[in-house]
């Protein structure tokens, strides 16, 4: 179990290690709960820090289980084996959908700073989120950020489930973790706080200068965000 968010993202760094020495490194922390971990993770590799907006689909009457996620660009990905148990089709999710993408929407305002977003063309992205259940969420991620033709994507969480890895490493270029647990749960299990963070946290996140890592020395390369 980790301590809090900033922790995890300490640990995850661990195991992205090998990317620290790539130039062209940018790392992508899923709000809201992945921009702390992400912090953390692009502290230690010197790389810059970006936000990149994405929605769980929740079932009508089970809010909590995701059915599938969309992502800023219009990219939805959706689990039809949920939905068939559930006797669910698209049309049944279309206001889930619409208020989802109407949230994503505000938050892509909220989050957006005065030096704009980072070109992500040619680039080894780093997705980050601070833990991936069913992978709906971080699919819709990849498929969104494949669009801007990254050189490399890599998906990262300091807990991830043994199914969701395994999917991941279908559309992802790397999947890193530090656990991947038989009996998942949800993501809060695998943390003493899991407190909700805040549009402030984000946003502060993505304007610190100073990089406080506990157990590391951040890189030389390290840059202000």
């Amino acid at each position: 179990m980790f301590t809090n968010r900033e922790e995890a993202g300490l640990e995850l760094a661990k195991r992205l290690h090998d990317y620290e020495a790539d130039p062209k490194l940018v790392v992508l922390g899923l709000p809201r709960g992945g921009v702390p971990v992400a912090f953390e993770v692009a502290c230690v590799l010197g790389a810059p820090l970006d936000v990149f907006m994405v929605r769980k689909i929740g079932a009508p009457s089970y809010p909590e289980m995701a059915v599938g996620a969309i992502a800023s660009g219009g990219a939805m990905v959706l689990h039809w084996d949920i939905l068939d148990q559930l006797y669910l089709s698209e049309a049944d999710l279309a206001p889930v959908i619409e208020a989802e993408r109407l949230e994503l929407q505000r938050r892509e305002r909220a989050y957006t700073t005065q030096r704009g977003h980072l070109e992500l063309e040619g680039k080894t992205v780093i997705l980050v989120d601070d833990g991936i259940a069913t992978g709906a969420t971080m699919e819709a991620a990849v498929q969104a950020v494949r669009s801007f033709k990254p050189a490399k994507i890599v998906v990262a969480s300091p807990v991830v489930s043994r199914n969701a890895a395994r999917n991941l490493e279908r559309v992802a270029d790397d999947v890193v973790y530090v656990i991947a647990p038989s009996d998942f749960g949800a993501v809060g299990r695998w943390y003493e706080n899991f407190e909700q963070t805040s549009d402030e946290e984000v946003r502060a996140s993505l304007t610190k200068s100073d990089c406080r890592s506990l157990s590391f020395k951040p890189s030389s390369q390290t840059r202000a965000r």
